[in-house]
C-alpha cells in the first residue's frame, strides 16, 4: 500500500469519525447551554436576588442543581479535540501545520476546562454536602474572581485560539466551507476582542463578565460548527 492509498484511508476514517463527533459536539454544547441558561447566577454582578457572598459556604441547597450543566460541559472540549484530529487528517498537507496548532490549543483548553469542572463535581459538591467548607471559597464557582472563573477564562480563550487556526484550513470557496471558515475566525476574533475590551473597562472588577461572554460565544460556535461539520463530513466521506 503506497502513501497515497494510506492517506485516502485515513481521510475516510476521519470523515466517518468526524461526522459523529461533530454531531456529539453540537449536542453537548446545546445541552450545556440550555441547562446553564436555566441556572440563574446567585452571586456576582448578574445576581438579581438572594445572592450569596464570601465565603460562599451556605450553598448546599444549590447542589446538585447548579452543577448539572457541567456534566455535558465536561464532555464538550474533549469531543472537540477528537473533532480537531479528524479535521487534521482531512485537510491537505500544506494546511496541516495550522490544524496541528489548532489541535494543540484545543488540547490545552480541554485540560483546563475538564480539570476545572471535575474539581467542582468531584471535590466541591461532596465537600459542601458534608459541611467541609473551610478553604473552599477560592475554588467555588460562586466566587466571581476565584480559580474556577480564571480556569474557565483561560480554557475558553485557548478554545478561541483553536477556532482561529482551524478556520484557516477551510480554504475552498464552496459555500459551506466559507461559512465554517468565517464562523470559526470571527468567533475567535470577537472572543479575543471581548477579553481586551472588558478587561479595559472593568480591570480588577472583571469578575465573571468575560466568562459569561466567551462561554456564550464559544458554545454557540460549537453548536453551529458542529452541525455544519457533520454535513461537511457526511458529504465528503461518511
Amino acid at each position: 500500500m503506497n502513501n497515497t492509498e494510506t492517506q485516502d484511508i485515513a481521510r475516510k476514517i476521519a470523515g466517518r469519525l468526524g461526522f459523529w463527533f461533530a454531531i456529539l459536539t453540537a449536542v453537548s454544547a446545546l445541552t450545556a447551554f440550555a441547562i446553564a441558561v436555566a441556572t440563574p447566577p446567585i452571586s456576582g454582578p448578574f445576581c438579581q436576588s438572594g445572592c450569596v457572598t464570601y465565603p460562599y459556604a451556605n450553598v448546599v441547597s444549590f447542589v446538585p442543581h447548579d452543577y448539572i450543566w457541567m456534566y455535558p460541559g465536561i464532555l464538550l472540549t474533549p469531543m472537540f479535540v477528537i473533532l480537531m484530529a479528524c479535521i487534521h487528517y482531512y485537510v491537505d498537507d500544506e494546511k496541516k501545520i495550522f490544524s496541528q496548532i489548532g489541535s494543540c490549543f484545543a488540547l490545552i483548553s480541554a485540560v483546563a476546562i475538564t480539570t476545572d469542572y471535575f474539581i467542582q463535581l468531584a471535590v466541591i459538591q461532596p465537600s459542601l454536602l458534608k459541611g467541609e467548607t473551610e478553604g473552599l471559597a477560592l475554588f467555588s464557582q460562586y466566587n466571581p474572581h476565584g480559580i474556577f472563573i480564571a480556569l474557565e477564562d483561560l480554557g475558553y480563550l485557548m478554545l478561541s485560539l483553536a477556532f482561529l487556526f482551524v478556520g484557516t484550513v477551510f480554504v475552498k470557496e464552496e459555500r459551506l466551507e466559507r461559512i465554517i471558515r468565517w464562523l470559526f475566525i470571527l468567533s475567535s476574533l470577537i472572543s479575543i476582542g471581548a477579553f481586551i475590551v472588558l478587561s479595559l473597562i472593568y480591570g480588577q472588577n472583571l469578575e465573571y463578565r468575560f466568562e459569561v461572554t466567551i462561554i456564550a460565544i464559544n458554545w454557540i460556535t460549537l453548536i453551529l460548527a458542529g452541525a455544519m461539520l457533520s454535513v461537511f463530513f457526511k458529504r465528503a466521506y461518511a
